[in-house]
């Protein structure tokens, strides 16, 4: 039994003006992919997956059209060394733009269809924000995407695709996809599986999951930032009884229709002003203020200052932000050394059309060891702010991403993240928890986003949308 894997993995903002290029992805290959904890799984099974190409990258803007034929050529070829091939796991995420491409992920699982050919059983693991289309769902064979959001069943879900995949080919079952598309999208914030209609939707897949003739049934919310034809949630459904997938299918799409009015945000949200003025009034600690509109895991540039604008002309104490891309600032503290006082001018460095910047004057108070200038993060003291600048878009959403800067989260009255939905990890600390409807590439008030010309109707775009769902097979269905 002979099975490779590989893919690529990031969400991209079609409303951002930030371009993703190579030295933004993390490639891994041969022996560095091997040994990688996020594939460490992979080693319990009877047979070796053997390495491809695995490359991911913080959401971000668009990717670079030259960026994603070099990752894609390089995993094609790799691919191609490997014939002939049994299976084929792709771990995806479904959200990923290229400049001048439409559907990448379905270009990419088409052109590995190419190489391995016709009888190779693709098993491809998505996002639950990815997007589907019939390209993708006509070019593999089995699917499972995420249950949760926030996500905390990632590797679970690797595993679910990766079972289904080494099961098929051991028992010589050849399954058959189905698929329906909602016309709903939905900011991850208002979509949570942690609070409804989300808890209860999601709830219902590992019983469905349990039907004979099934093999895994997902849901998915889709990515509302992209402005692409197959931007849509939908339901898909593996298994070896099509009309059994078919029925769950058109019941998921229906329910979800159906709950398309109850999606609301799941924590006290408010304009910057408002959510600040909210923090400073709080008889409890820390609060925590999520800056949604340029959150990086959700494709926000990050490099956004009007919530430090605000935090300063407001005159907060006690507060922690983690934190700000800006490079330039990063390096003039590495510069200038710890305990050093100097002006920066914070923000807008990678999007200067899309807001403006701060000048101030700061103590550098923190630099974390980095032997490469793209790993630098400063902590700077403004007065009653501390500020954490970062040289390259990432998020500050585990405890250990503040610890390791010498900062203890707890100890502060306020904590400012750029986010949307709380982490795990942060989530229990909030006292309260306040998102704050910022401006940026994933802005949260979707229905005044700029125009589209690719987006199909849909909900809440469409107010008054009419929808009735219906399951389309793979055209690899043998039945």
């Amino acid at each position: 039994m002979r099975i490779a894997y590989g893919g690529i993995g990031i969400e991209c903002s079609t409303y951002s003006r930030i371009r993703t290029r190579l030295e933004d992805f993390d490639v891994l290959t041969d022996d560095a992919l091997t040994n990688s904890a996020r594939f460490a799984f992979l080693k319990k099974y009877p047979v070796r997956f053997m390495p491809t190409v695995v490359a991911a990258a913080t959401p971000g803007g668009p990717v670079d059209r030259a960026t994603y034929e070099a990752i894609k050529t390089d995993f094609l070829k790799r691919l191609a060394a490997l014939l002939p091939l049994d299976g084929l796991y792709l771990p995806m995420h479904g959200a990923m733009f290229v400049d001048g491409m439409q559907d990448a992920e379905g270009d990419w699982m088409e052109s590995a269809r190419k190489v391995v050919g016709a009888r190779c059983l693709l098993s491809v693991s998505y996002d639950l924000h990815g997007n589907v289309s019939q390209r993708v769902i006509d070019n593999i064979d089995l699917f499972s995407a995420f249950r949760t959001a926030p996500h905390i069943d990632r590797e679970e879900t690797m595993q679910r695709a990766c079972n289904m995949l080494v099961h098929c080919l051991q028992e010589n079952i050849r399954p058959t996809l189905v698929w329906a598309p909602i016309p709903v999208l939905m900011p991850g914030e208002r979509s949570s599986t942690e609070w409804q209609p989300g808890k209860r939707l999601w709830a219902q897949l590992p019983k469905l999951n349990e039907q004979p003739g099934v093999l895994d049934v997902s849901l998915l919310v889709g990515y509302v930032w992209a402005d692409e034809p197959r931007a849509t949630a939908c339901a898909v459904v593996t298994g070896t009884a099509p009309a059994v997938q078919e029925k769950i299918a058109i019941s998921l799409a229906q329910q979800y229709w159906d709950a398309r009015k109850e999606f609301q945000f799941g924590t006290e949200t408010g304009t910057i002003n408002e959510c600040i003025e909210r923090a400073m009034r709080a008889v409890t600690h820390p609060v925590i203020l999520a800056d949604s509109g340029d959150n990086p895991t959700g494709g926000g540039t990050s490099d956004r200052a009007e919530v430090l604008e605000a935090l300063l002309r407001y005159k907060v104490q006690n507060a922690v932000f983690a934190g700000i891309t800006d490079r330039p600032a990063t390096d003039a503290c590495y510069s200038a050394g710890v305990g050093a006082a100097l002006s920066l001018s914070i923000g807008a460095t990678l999007d200067p059309l899309g807001s403006k910047p701060v000048k101030v004057h700061a103590k550098v108070v923190f630099l974390l060891s980095a032997p490469n200038p793209r790993q630098r993060e400063a902590v700077v003291q403004i007065d009653g702010v501390t500020l954490v600048l970062t040289s390259v878009r990432r998020p500050y959403h585990d405890i250990v991403d503040f610890t390791r800067l010498g900062l203890q989260p707890t100890s502060y009255k306020l904590i400012v993240v750029k986010s949307g939905y709380l982490s795990p990890e942060l989530a229990p600390l909030a006292n309260p928890s306040l998102m704050a409807l910022s401006d940026g590439a994933i802005n949260q008030d979707i229905v005044h986003l700029p125009a589209n010309k690719y987006r199909p109707p849909s909900y809440p775009f469409v107010a008054d949308l009419k929808f009735a769902p219906r399951a389309i097979r793979s055209a690899r269905s043998r039945t």
